[in-house]
């Protein structure tokens, strides 16, 4: 029989295990001893009489049992650390530090312009931001939450839609009025065109007819694109929530309208965390709270 002895620290344990992918990678994250990571497990398997895991030099693997009670004690945790926060915090607003993460321009356009408000309706939460252009490993990062941009992969993941950022295809005026507006997809042969550097798939442009992009100049940072749009070196494709406000004050210009089309993964806008996060109120209080304000 599994025995209410095993405390809930040794199935936090097992979990961050199974989310690190081995003993070493969890006890770095958790910064205890390896040897006691080991110890935690074992302790659960002896005292469920099963094989929650299975070994090998590379790699862990979770048996089909092992998978079955690994998703029970996810939802039971969640449970208890929910019930502990309740107890804890009521009556009182949310309080404590929370880890967020998201692509530069988004935090520049979209967070940055909300903190202000949001430090005054919640005081005592500590938020701590930082930039990546690339989807972060959240146990390794030691982020709580992450805004992410695009089809989301991570099963293990919680997500909460955050809503949909359309694609435009952007010039400055000043270079539309010295080389022209390009009419047709084909037309882009002849213009000087921004792509990004880092991830390739930010290069396929959803245009009728458009094959691949042979930019002039590359960037691995979103804002670093927009900036070198306004200054006028070429065309380049944006996400609305970093474009939309140059769009309307004409500092920008969108082209190829009548071709584009819906890129359906590219639009999403998601906020994901792990489902069994301690700071779950922390997380909630600000997803409620900037989701009706962002401008996507």
């Amino acid at each position: 029989m599994f025995s209410l002895k095993n405390r809930s620290d040794d199935l936090e344990i097992l979990i961050a295990v199974v989310d690190c992918g081995g003993f070493s990678a969890a006890a770095d994250v958790l910064d205890i001893q390896v040897a006691k990571v080991s110890r935690a497990v074992s302790k659960i398997e002896k005292q469920l009489g099963i094989s929650i895991l299975n070994r090998t030099t590379r790699r862990i693997e979770q048996t089909d049992e092992g998978r079955q009670f690994i998703e029970s004690v996810r939802a039971g945790l969640a449970k208890i650390q929910q019930a502990e926060e309740d107890i804890i915090s009521r009556g009182e607003l949310p309080k404590g530090r929370l880890r967020v993460d998201a692509a530069s321009p988004f935090v520049l356009h979209q967070l940055v312009p909300l903190i202000g408000e949001f430090k005054l309706a919640y005081p005592d939460i500590d938020l701590e931001l930082s930039s990546n252009e690339g989807f972060v490993d959240l146990l390794e990062k030691k982020t709580d939450l992450a805004i992410r941009i695009g089809k989301l992969t991570d099963s293990t993941l919680h997500a909460r839609p955050l809503g949909a950022s359309e694609l435009h295809i952007v010039a400055s005026p000043e270079y539309l009025a010295k080389r022209g507006v390009p009419q047709t997809v084909s037309q882009l042969n002849q213009h000087e065109l921004i792509g990004f550097s880092g991830a390739k798939v930010l290069n396929h442009w959803p245009l009728k007819g458009f094959d691949s992009l042979q930019p002039s100049v590359t960037a691995s940072n979103g804002e670093t694109v927009r900036q070198l749009v306004l200054a006028g070196n070429g065309i380049a494709c944006l996400s609305g929530f970093m474009i939309k406000q140059d769009i309307s004050q004409g500092k920008a210009v969108t082209v190829l309208d009548s071709f584009l089309l819906s890129d359906s993964h590219r639009r999403q806008v998601n906020a994901v965390y792990y489902k069994s996060s301690a700071v779950a109120r922390r997380i909630t209080a600000f997803i409620d709270f900037i989701q009706p304000k962002l401008k996507l």
